[in-house]
């Protein structure tokens, strides 16, 4: 398929919380998306955003914005099988970061069942992990079919794990920062502000039982201002020892430091550049052909890139 470069899509981003503000500016500094509305609850239509989106128009509803292609859903990936379904059934395509690993097949199929009968694409779990780093775990073991992959995230702000902890009852705010051990193996440093009279001793509980933390040691403290701690930064390092044929000790390393939101943003519209390009149902990245991802003429990126 050839790629066009003229037709313009519209995109509106749901939610505007860290990745949404992010992917706005994304798609702003695209040349083949524009971003035509940011739909917000509507108790947060009045609230600020950032100079650069200052002439976007906020709306409570996607259905009050006319023709839009894609929406790019950045909201706590909990809500995220809700919103897609209610959006691929008005025939829109729809880009998320869900990020909780072990429901993933299931959400994926769920969504699939809904998009093919509304003849729209979804893709889920277009982040950075899941998202970005599957990609390159897949290209791992191609490279090494036999083999140990480690995944060490951090240290940084995890978004997903701090989106759940809000969630929480009680938790005024919260922060949550995962801290590698080696060896793909995470210690998370979990600190909550807690809202008046709340009891600290219940909301640890129902922290480290959470899907979210219960699989690794989880450290919770109690203080008074998260915004002292806050810091977007996050990064991973990926690494594998395996076998390339019948030759042993094949050594693999990627390693990245991140803005995690900003990255976050960036790939999700790639993956809305991407559904454009799809038949209808829901995918993940590694399900798509990466050049789709990608702003240009097909030919010209080959000749680019390979």
């Amino acid at each position: 398929m050839n790629i066009s470069n003229t037709k313009i899509h519209k995109v509106a981003v749901v939610g505007c919380g860290s990745v949404g503000r992010f992917a706005a500016q994304a798609i702003i500094s695209s040349q083949d998306l524009e971003l035509v509305g940011i739909v917000r609850r509507p108790e947060s239509l009045e609230a600020h955003l950032p100079p650069e989106l200052g002439e976007i128009p906020v709306v409570a509803s996607i259905s009050e914005l006319d023709s839009v292609d894609v929406a790019i859903l950045g909201v706590p990936t909990r809500q995220v099988p809700k919103y897609a379904r209610e959006i691929l059934s008005l025939g829109i395509n729809t880009v998320d970061c869900y990020d909780i690993h072990q429901e993933l097949v299931h959400v994926k199929n769920m969504l699939d069942d809904v998009a093919q009968k509304s003849g729209a694409v979804a893709v889920i779990a277009a982040g950075w992990d899941p998202g970005t780093d599957s990609l390159l775990r897949a290209l791992l073991e191609i490279m090494a079919p036999k083999g140990i992959t480690y995944t060490n995230f951090g240290p940084g702000m995890s978004m997903g794990h701090t989106a759940a902890l809000r969630a929480i009852p009680g938790v005024k705010d919260a922060l949550s920062i995962t801290y590698p051990k080696g060896s793909g193996v995470h210690r998370r440093l979990v600190y909550v502000a807690l809202d008046e009279g709340i009891d600290f001793d219940t909301v640890r509980e129902a922290i480290i039982r959470d899907p979210y933390f219960s699989n690794d040691e989880t450290i919770v403290t109690c203080i008074e201002n998260i915004e002292d701690l806050r810091d977007p930064g996050h990064g991973v390092v990926i690494e594998r020892k395996g076998v390339s044929g019948m030759s042993c000790n094949q050594r693999f390393q990627f390693e990245m430091r991140i803005n995690n939101p900003a990255l976050t943003g960036q790939i999700m519209v790639g993956a809305a550049r991407a559904t454009l390009r799809q038949t209808p149902g829901a995918y993940t990245l590694l399900e798509l052909p990466l050049i789709d991802c990608l702003y240009g003429d097909k030919d010209s990126l080959l000749k680019k890139l390979v």
